[in-house]
């Protein structure tokens, strides 16, 4: 089967219908992200009230979606280890201000109300598997609608004495009857006489999310009429994350940026996020056409789709890293509907400085992912103000002796190899940092740790080992300090083995 330039099948296939899946999931990601895209270009001043209400709730619906086909895609092509299911900060206003669009339409169609209620005491940011608490949201109030034919439906946050967080929802409907609370989270657990279409996986559904989350649900019929639906998460199941912040979005007004993409759609979306930065931008159609252009003019930053005719993304990146001339330095952002780790290592591979996944994310994620990079250009020369001595972070006796074990002949693949190994870990921990994505994280530091020790960079190697531990606690609010320190460490310990690689080709 014909794949573009390695990324399909770099993905490992124990049949065809694997790589089917996985070039399905690259369009049904590309799809997803043309429709969300589409919705955020809409200049919602020129819409009427009532139409820009429509569009928030598509908005919000869409965002759920996309989520949701990450979760459902990583489990079909093995994702499991980066998959959207891991643990996120959530702002808690905005989620319940989705939570209302979403539902608010949907209960309007039904003759009904439908109300959001949060207690002043509730965490601000949250850390917690978004998806599961989605998907047993959306099942309870997906039943309480259905059956309610009139009246209210509410969903309260709140505070529990106990410091649990719960959920509630409340409706005006009959009530569960005996049979239905016997069978309730029963696969296919509706009894024949519910009166409504459906098989019942909704509240199986949410009972088994609610496992994932490490809560409970509660189910109750209301002495007055009507049922009350609790979902109760134990204080042990959620963190509070740091006060949330707007992110400070970087200031490109001298930054010019080449956007290499075949999608009008995705050519826009990017360009309205890089102006609202104060970027120059320009555009290139295919690859060819963004060699061309990196060929003739200078640019600060390439953000390169890997998916485009005539030249891929990562045939691209590649030429440019093996050339000599100013774009074979200068940082690149690869844009991909593929995720799976083999794709992300054949990226890397290639030379690609960050990745960010299709659906593009918010303005701030695009932000932060392009700050990270610019501030981590490949290949600068650190400053003499910052330079620090060998002596304070190398232990050179240890070097010299992995030399000696080494020999004089095999010393200098040795040094190749610690140099490929270490700007391939600098990639992958300039990706994770730019994600906040532990697991990322934790991959990286793993091999640092290990890579740091041999050549006795002790200073590196405990931070490596400190940031290891933060991200196996999921601890966010570490990883940008921790994260800066090692990769400071790093690039000196880079710069170091290539003076190293430079001076032992001189003496042979």
């Amino acid at each position: 089967m014909a794949t573009d330039d390695g990324l399909a099948s770099a993905v490992p296939q124990t049949s065809v219908d694997a790589g089917k899946m996985t070039l399905l999931g690259h369009d049904l990601r590309a799809a997803v992200s043309d429709v969300i895209g589409g919705l955020r270009l809409i200049d919602q001043e020129r819409l009427n009230d009532a139409t820009r209400l429509q569009l928030e709730r598509v908005r919000a619906s869409g965002e759920i979606l996309a989520r949701l086909l990450e979760d459902g895609l990583a489990m079909m092509l093995g994702e499991d280890d980066f998959a959207a299911t891991h643990p996120a900060n959530l702002q808690m206003p905005r989620f319940l201000y989705d939570i209302e669009m979403r539902w608010s339409g949907r209960a309007t169609e039904n003759g009904l109300t439908f109300r959001v209620s949060a207690s002043d005491d509730i965490p601000a940011v949250l850390t917690l598997d978004r998806i599961a608490l989605e998907r047993v949201l959306s099942n309870i109030l997906s039943n309480a609608i259905k059956y309610t034919d009139k009246g209210a439906v509410t969903l309260d946050v709140a505070m529990a004495e106990t410091g649990a967080l719960r959920f509630t929802v409340t409706d005006q409907g009959p009530g569960f009857s005996d049979d239905a609370l016997d069978r309730l989270f029963e696969f296919q657990g509706r009894p024949a006489s519910a009166g409504k279409p459906g098989l019942g996986l909704g509240m199986h559904i949410a009972k088994n999310m609610t496992g994932r989350l490490g809560g409970e649900v509660i189910v109750e019929n209301l002495p007055g009429g009507g049922a009350r639906v609790s979902l109760v998460l134990p204080p042990d199941t959620w963190t509070i994350a740091a006060p949330y912040t707007a992110v400070e979005l970087p200031d490109l007004s001298e930054t010019r940026v080449l956007i290499a993409d075949d999608n009008p759609t995705n050519q826009a979306i990017i360009g309205h996020m890089l102006a609202k930065m104060g970027a120059q931008y320009e555009i290139a159609q295919d690859g060819i056409e963004a060699i061309q252009w990196l060929e003739r003019e200078r640019f600060d930053l390439a953000l390169i789709d890997i998916e485009m005719p005539r030249m891929t993304g990562i045939e691209v990146i590649r030429a440019c890293r093996a050339g000599t001339g100013d774009c074979s330095k200068m940082p690149f952002i690869a844009i991909t509907a593929y995720v799976l780790r083999a794709n992300r290592d054949a990226i890397y591979t290639a030379g690609a400085d960050a990745i960010l996944a299709k659906p593009l994310a918010g303005l701030e994620t695009f932000g932060r992912a392009i700050a990270n990079v610019l501030l981590r250009q490949p290949g600068a020369d650190t400053e003499p103000s910052q330079a620090v001595s060998e002596r304070s972070e190398i232990d050179r006796d240890s070097f010299d002796r992995l030399m000696q074990i080494a020999g004089p002949e095999a010393s200098r693949e040795l040094l190749d190899r610690i140099f490929t190994d270490l700007r391939r870990t600098e990639r992958g921990l300039i990706a994770g940092l730019a994600k906040s994505d532990p697991d990322a994280l934790r991959a990286e530091t793993h091999v640092l740790i290990a890579l740091a020790g041999a050549v006795g960079a002790t200073h590196l190697q405990a931070l490596a080992q400190t940031l290891n531990i933060a991200a196996h606690r999921k601890d966010r609010t570490s990883f940008e300090m921790q994260g800066s320190q090692a990769l400071a460490q790093l690039d000196r310990l880079i710069h170091f083995v290539a003076k190293e690689r430079a001076r032992r080709g001189d003496i042979e």
